[in-house]
């Protein structure tokens, strides 16, 4: 009887033993591209989770719990795994995270569910993540200490907390619609997000098209070919508006600055210092279209410098934020932002000041205006208009 009892005890351990590679098998294994890279993803089938309840803490609490007696580790393992290999900033790797989302809950079909998958996966990433609810609207938000000037925040604890999808609902009337947070918070939970980049993904070469841009310099024609990037404005679309110095330190992709700043430096061997900063004042001010963001965005849009280049056109702050670039990379000098009330200017310290000089902190600086301006400006000059004006300094640069 008990060799009954081993052989029925061997058979039930051999059953179990022989269930774990069949159980493996209904993973769904799929693969993600990701910015000329790709993400292997094995999905197990429990941690798809439905959602179609009202938005509070007990449906998102039941919707959590779901998840988290699932193999969710697998996706954001994998998702950790490219984080070390790559290094993505902060916004960089929240693509990733909506891309994943998309991915297992399509926006079109369920807003609320991929929104929660969106808030789970980032939780589960390690940042500080949380939700807020109003009937059937859900904002979700994320622990920022920098200054973000276009998008809600609240304060909790003296953290504060920017909205990452705010543009998916336009506006919202915060007086007369009452948001709560919701109680439900991963313990992982615990770092801030940050909107500064340090780089960009290495893009495919074939994913860049050449763009020719031509000014004038001093009745001379000059031309550029430059190598520009359409899924940089995938990067870009909904990036908030943040300080001066997120904009103008972007750094430019591997592909742009290598048919770029290699160009600029052969084209300015002969030149010093000054005529080469005024080469690039003048490629800065003439060789793209003016525009207003108003006019073109239905409101203020800052832009990196590789989108400066990317776009057709572009306003003062966007060719401050180039110029700025390309002044830093080239020559290493030191640099502030002028602010006018309706205006961004550079000024760039030289070892003597040129024209009427800038007096900021006991340091000298000649004002480059790379703006069209209604007066051909040299360096130095600084437009009628704004002579008159006050100004603040929105950043400063030392090398």
């Amino acid at each position: 009887m008990k060799a009954v009892w081993i052989i029925l005890l061997l058979w039930v351990v051999s059953l179990g033993l022989t269930a774990k590679p069949n159980e493996q098998n209904t993973y769904k294994h799929t693969q993600i591209c990701f910015y000329g890279d790709t993400l292997n993803l094995n999905i197990d089938p429990a941690s798809v989770v439905g959602f179609n309840d009202c938005l509070n803490d007990e449906s998102i609490e039941t919707f959590y719990q779901q998840l988290e007696r699932s193999d969710y580790q697998s996706i954001v393992g994998s998702m950790k795994r490219y984080k070390e290999i790559h290094q993505p900033d902060d916004w960089l790797y929240y693509q990733l995270v909506r891309k994943v989302a998309q991915h297992i809950s399509p926006k079109a079909e369920n807003y609320q569910r991929y929104t929660l998958y969106k808030w789970f996966l980032l939780s589960k990433s390690g940042y500080d993540a949380t939700l807020c609810v109003a009937g059937d609207q859900i904002l979700f938000y994320v622990r920022c200490e920098e200054n973000i000037y276009d998008i809600p925040f609240f304060h909790k604890d003296d953290r504060k907390y920017v909205c990452l999808n705010y543009h998916d609902y336009g506006k919202v009337d915060f007086a007369k619609v009452r948001f709560s947070q919701i109680g439900v918070h991963a313990p992982e939970a615990t770092s801030p997000f940050s909107y500064r980049l340090t780089h960009l993904p290495a893009f495919s070469p074939k994913d860049y098209q050449e763009k020719e841009l031509a000014f004038n310099y001093y009745d001379v024609e000059c031309r550029l070919k430059v190598k520009v990037n359409e899924q940089v404005k995938k990067i870009f679309n909904n990036y908030p508006v943040t300080d001066y110095g997120q904009y103008f330190d972007a750094p430019l992709s591997a592909e742009t600055y290598q048919s770029l700043i290699p160009q600029l430096k052969k084209n300015m061997k002969d030149m010093d210092v000054r005529t080469g900063v005024d080469y690039l004042m003048r490629f800065t001010r003439y060789a793209f279209n003016y525009q207003p963001d108003m006019e073109v965005y239905g409101k203020q849009k800052r832009m990196t410098p590789e989108q400066t280049l990317l776009y057709d056109q572009s306003d003062c702050k966007d060719r401050a934020a180039l110029f700025y670039c390309l002044v830093k990379e080239i020559y290493h000098l030191p640099m502030i932002a002028m602010e006018f009330p309706n205006h961004l200017t550079i000024a760039v310290k030289f070892d003597k000041p040129i024209g009427t000089p800038i007096l900021y902190n006991g340091n000298m600086y000649s004002v480059c205006e790379p703006t069209p301006q209604s007066e051909d400006l040299a360096i130095g000059d600084l437009s009628r208009e704004y002579q008159q004006q006050k100004f603040e300094v929105a950043y400063v640069y030392n090398p």
